[in-house]
């Protein structure tokens, strides 16, 4: 089992909450966001299982923005079997998953829409990147995918923002990117944004 903390929400139609945080990051960092997002919803925050210099991560990197794909692999399939166990030992619906990440939490949410069809019903990802490429997706009709990022971004350039959006599109998800005049860290406007986005789905 990944380390994680389950909060039951008040409205079991809601969908379950998956945060995945950003590097050094824990699973308790993203809470007050979910709760602004959906305050009736289940919370299922989880830590990576993979220590950068003592900084809890989802998967490796050989270098700042170069993923261990092998790695990548590995660790979007621990998480997906992770979600499986954790939807039977917490009762909640496992079709019914929304993904919220951020920064590395982001890239491997992007991780289980570019490798698992069914895996998550949406997802919120804040300053993601592409995480692999030359890969076929699965069909992601009826996917809904909110990407924040922003112009100024010294870790995922706008470039990455839009060919992220724009290889989703093309598994047939639905995309809306939403962009911030910042750079790398999370913005009240991006939170609020991505609030409305949620509200829609």
């Amino acid at each position: 089992m990944m380390k994680h903390i389950f909060q039951q929400g008040k409205d079991q139609s809601r969908p379950t909450l998956l945060l995945l945080h950003g590097t050094g990051g824990t699973e308790q960092d993203l809470i007050p966001l979910a709760e602004r997002i959906d305050p009736e919803a289940n919370i299922l925050s989880v830590r990576g299982n993979v220590s950068e210099n003592g900084m809890p991560r989802f998967f490796r990197r050989l270098a700042e923005g170069v993923f261990d794909e092998e790695d990548l692999i590995f660790r979007t399939k621990e998480l997906y079997e992770f979600l499986d166990e954790a939807a039977k030992e917490n009762n909640f619906d496992r079709n019914n998953i929304v993904a919220i990440g951020y920064s590395n939490g982001a890239n491997i949410a992007a991780s289980l829409l570019f490798h698992y069809q069914d895996t998550l019903k949406a997802a919120i990802l804040h300053h993601p990147m592409v995480p692999r490429r030359g890969i076929d997706l699965p069909d992601l009709s009826g996917k809904n995918v909110f990407i924040g990022a922003g112009t100024n971004d010294p870790i995922c350039a706008p470039e990455e923002s839009k060919e992220l959006q724009s290889l989703l599109e093309g598994a047939n998800a639905n995309v809306e990117l939403h962009w911030e005049d910042k750079g790398h860290q999370l913005t009240m406007g991006e939170v609020e944004a991505a609030r409305k986005w949620y509200e829609n789905i």
